[in-house]
């Protein structure tokens, strides 16, 4: 289409930020941090490549992903422990803090619950930042690998994307069948992972993840959790995301349980207060 003749002043609008800084309330991280001081690991799990692993979180403890041997990202889901209902939402995340995450960003539950399901504490890779390319690290942005969008585009059928991943995981917890776990796997928070937009054309890239050996990423658990995450086929995404010939390795989930009286006067947040009407 041809251009108008005001079109230069239609782009030259003043963007606006939809949640401008100070609309939320901070969480207490001095609290946070001193209650993570002295906390002691009471459990962990191993991620195998190419497969996922649960893990619960009790309120109050905090949950350190961790990528143990080689550069490998990972697709986490999280649901409130005793209601799969009240799941992780991406896209809320995404427009309160904004495309990645890190320390003192919150990661948010759907509607109608709408509350801070944890708090990133601590992150090793915050030293990252926004490269030349636009990628940053923890993205809310992506959805996670799966076997739709694989066959799709391949005509191939793959069953270790992430999605499946975390259905086989979720299923064998819950003690649930593939089909009704797979409703319940939702968008994810891309631990590890390198993205952006490129600034051309506007489309979502991955590049080679800067996580290595010992990087970790800290979360204050604010409600019970139950945490599902998968090592993503991809390895550290920097070639190709879901296949049998990227370098993958294993990944880490441990609970950490803060001292007794570290998180006192610290209560759970209660789900959004908004009453249901909807204008009836």
């Amino acid at each position: 289409m041809k251009s108008p003749p005001d079109a230069a002043a239609r782009r030259a609008a003043t963007p606006v930020l939809v949640y401008p800084e100070g609309s939320l309330t901070p969480p207490p991280m001095e609290l946070f941090l001193r209650a993570a001081r002295d906390a002691v690991e009471v459990a962990q799990v191993t991620i195998p490549p190419r497969d996922a692993a649960t893990i619960e979180v009790p309120a109050g403890h905090i949950l350190r992903l961790g990528c143990p041997d080689g550069p490998q990202v990972g697709d986490l889901n999280l649901f409130a422990k005793d209601d799969l209902s009240e799941r992780f939402f991406s896209g809320k995340t995404r427009a309160l803090h904004g495309t990645h995450v890190s320390t003192g960003d919150r990661l948010w539950s759907c509607f109608p619950y709408l509350r801070p399901m944890a708090t990133i504490i601590a992150d090793s890779l915050d030293w990252y930042g926004i490269d030349a390319d636009g990628g940053a690290v923890h993205d809310v942005i992506g959805t996670r690998c799966d076997p739709y969008t694989h066959q799709l585009l391949s005509g191939r059928n793959y069953d270790r994307c992430c999605h499946s991943n975390l259905t086989r995981a979720l299923a064998a917890h819950e003690g649930l069948s593939l089909s009704k776990a797979e409703t319940h796997v939702h968008d994810v928070l891309n631990v590890f992972m390198c993205t952006g937009f490129t600034r051309d054309s506007g489309r979502y890239f991955m590049k080679a993840s800067p996580v290595r050996a010992g990087d970790h990423l800290d979360l204050f658990a604010e409600i019970d959790l139950l945490a599902v995450m998968s090592a993503c086929p991809g390895g550290d995404c920097g070639s190709e995301h879901s296949s049998d010939r990227a370098a993958c390795f294993p990944l880490s989930m441990a609970v950490l349980r803060p001292a007794r009286g570290a998180l006192e006067g610290w209560d759970s947040p209660r789900r959004n207060g908004y009453t249901g009407g909807h204008g009836i």
